[in-house]
Parts: structure tokens; sequence; C-alpha cells
């Protein structure tokens, strides 16, 4: 029987219609497993952040999170759905620590972008499994075809965002996205998405990686959107930083690292 995973026109057709789309096993264990020890790196690094706050602005000199975004397996999907020409736009990790991971209240990702058009997609990459358990990513499906909605601050609530979209989110249509390590769930930016707070005793780590068609402006140089990369096919209308090297004792160390020496 033919899948998403293996069909690009049968992806595409679920993005469309419910506007996320989940490809299973995309990326090996060893990689995954050199992921999470980055995380693991970065957070002994970088004490002064939380597991959820390890984001942009620490991705542009960083050997291994560039090798990881810029995997040929993510760009093949990121190809079905913007096209040949790809930039990295942004990327974060999520690590809801045991117990304290705090939530992701209800959003639309284009709502917070300078982005013009808003061509963009979002690959959300475990690391760990994701489960309801331990605060998955939920999705309303169908809320793509709404358009991006305000904003408010949300001040009573401990969350990643410290805000919301600014609209009444009818949480029994929600789907919970169960996933294993090297799964990748791939959505549009105008679906209402969140997670809940990690109270389990598993942390739960995901990467979110934000591609655009080298078409689409970046309105922007100010932080944390100026790290944008090139990364396939044509370089298109912004400007981009270029790809980091390898240092040793300074870089995370990694198989391949010889090759961005």
């Amino acid at each position: 029987m033919t899948t998403p995973a293996t069909d690009p026109h049968a992806a595409r057709a679920k993005y469309d219609a419910d506007g996320y789309v989940v490809f299973r096993d995309v990326l090996d264990a060893d990689l995954m497993a050199e992921a999470a020890d980055h995380v693991a790196w970065l957070q002994e690094r970088h004490p002064g952040l939380r597991g959820e706050d390890l984001g942009h602005t620490l991705l542009a000199k960083d050997a291994f999170w560039v090798r990881l975004v810029s995997d040929g397996r993510l760009l093949d999907i990121a190809q079905t759905f913007i096209g040949t020409d790809i930039a990295l736009f942004a990327s974060h990790y999520i690590s809801k620590p045991p117990f304290s991971g705090r939530p992701v209240l209800w959003h639309q990702d284009g709502a917070f972008w300078p982005l013009e058009p808003m061509e963009v997609v979002t690959l959300w990459l475990a690391v760990d499994e994701s489960t309801p358990e331990n605060g998955c990513l939920r999705v309303v499906p169908g809320s793509h075809r709404q358009a991006l909605h305000e904003i408010r601050e949300v001040t009573d609530v401990d969350s990643v965002l410290g805000s919301e979209s600014a609209v009444k989110v009818d949480e029994s249509q929600a789907v919970d996205l169960v996933l294993r390590p090297g799964d990748v769930e791939v959505h549009h930016p105008n679906i209402l998405h969140g997670s809940n707070a990690n109270l389990s005793p598993r942390r739960r780590c995901g990467l979110t990686i934000r591609y655009i068609p080298t078409s689409t402006r970046i309105l922007t140089d100010e932080p944390p959107f100026a790290s944008a990369l090139h990364l396939r096919g044509d370089a298109g209308v912004s400007a981009y930083q270029p790809r980091p090297v390898y240092v040793e004792g300074e870089s995370f160390p990694f198989s391949g690292q010889q090759d961005w020496a």
C-alpha cells in the first residue's frame, strides 16, 4: 500500500486537505542519537537557557545543526511542498524537560513571521519519542484554511511562546501526533497547533525546521531571523549566512565533521 512517505503526490494531497502530514523513519538512529547528544551539548554550553529555548540565534555558527537541517532526506520532503529552490528560514529545538516542560499554546506559525509571500513549510523532527503523556505536538486538521489570527499575550500561564492565537480553539477536534525519533511531521504556516506541558518522567524534544522557497523574501535582518541559509537550487532574493565550519574543541563533534572543516 502506498503511503505519503513514499508517494509525494499522496503526501501533498493530505497536506492540502488537512494542513499536515507525517513521514515515518526519515532519519536513521545514529543521526538521531547525535541530535540528542547535540541538545545535551547545547544545554551544557548555554546553562542560562531552558531546553525549550535553544533557538535560531545559536544556529548560524553551529556546523552540526546546519548539517542536520541540510540533510538531503529532509530537503527532499521540503521540496514536495515548496519546490526545488530551498533556504532555511529558522530552526529551533523545543526540549521539554521531565515533570516541568512548558506548554506551547495554540498558535499559527505564520502570524509571527516576517515573510513575503507567506510561502514556508515547517518540518517537525522528533528527537525523542513524542506522546500525549510527555507533551506531543497537537494540530487541528483543516484549520490551515483559516486566515492568520491576531496574537495575544498570555501572562497567567508559563508557556514557551508567552502568547497564543486570539481565537477560541475547539480542542475536541485536535489530533495528538505520536512520533518516534527520526519521524517528521510537516505542517502549514496557518494551521492551529500547540502542545501540552510535559509532566511525565520522560523528556520530549523536537526540532522545528522552517524552510522557504528562495523566492520568499525575509523582511528583516534582525535576530532571531538573521540565520537564513541557502540549501538547495537557486539562491533567489534573500541574503544568507555562510555555511559554518567545524572547529575542533569548539564545535559539537559528529560523524562527517571533516567535511565541514
